[in-house]
């Protein structure tokens, strides 16, 4: 009957090992799932700006034909947005889609038949709306990557979660802060 003890002892330590194990795990994957996403809401924001953003080149371009490099800039910004892989190059894209906005805007604003166009006003609208959604994404999936990051790093986790197939995960920040800090402009 002495040996029952110790035994006892070692299966009720095992099963709570396995027990913390498994929670950790699912909860591991559940925040990797979210993340997962989160990233994906951010690119459905991205390709639906990306979209609308030939119109407005062509409703600009009809008032303002001679500004070839700002109608140059936005289409490469726009180009770098669609063959962003990840967060790193998907913030690069975004802090040069930033300032092709920026003067874009600022260009139409030396036009007031432009910015009296019902379709102007209403693409700038969209692009706006666009602009908040992809901001509210961008917090959602920062948000999911810090959860999942410190998870793996916690002890004891960080002595598993790798071994487990879990990483840390990108943050999903705009190169050159600058250009998000003063967004594009819009008067209506």
């Amino acid at each position: 009957m002495d040996w029952l003890i110790p035994v006892i002892a070692v299966v009720v330590v095992a099963a709570a090992v396995g027990i913390y194990l498994w929670a950790t795990y699912n909860s591991l994957v559940a925040l990797n799932v979210r993340v997962d996403e989160a990233w994906s809401d951010i690119t459905v924001q991205l390709k639906r700006r990306a979209d609308l953003l030939p119109n407005l080149i062509d409703t600009v371009r009809g008032y303002a034909a001679h500004e070839k490099a700002v109608f140059e800039n936005v289409t490469r910004a726009r180009a770098e947005t669609l063959s962003a892989n990840g967060p790193a190059e998907a913030g690069i894209a975004e802090g040069h889609v930033q300032q092709a906005l920026k003067s874009l805007f600022a260009v139409a604003e030396g036009y007031p038949q432009l910015q009296a166009s019902q379709n102007f006003l209403q693409l700038q609208q969209a692009i706006v709306d666009t602009e908040d959604k992809i901001q509210a994404s961008r917090r959602f999936y920062n948000g999911g990557v810090r959860e999942l990051n410190t998870k793996i790093k916690v002890f004891p986790n960080n002595l598993f979660a790798r071994s487990l197939g879990f990483t840390e995960r990108e943050f999903f920040e705009v190169e050159g802060g600058t250009a998000i800090a003063e967004p594009p402009r819009v008067q209506f």
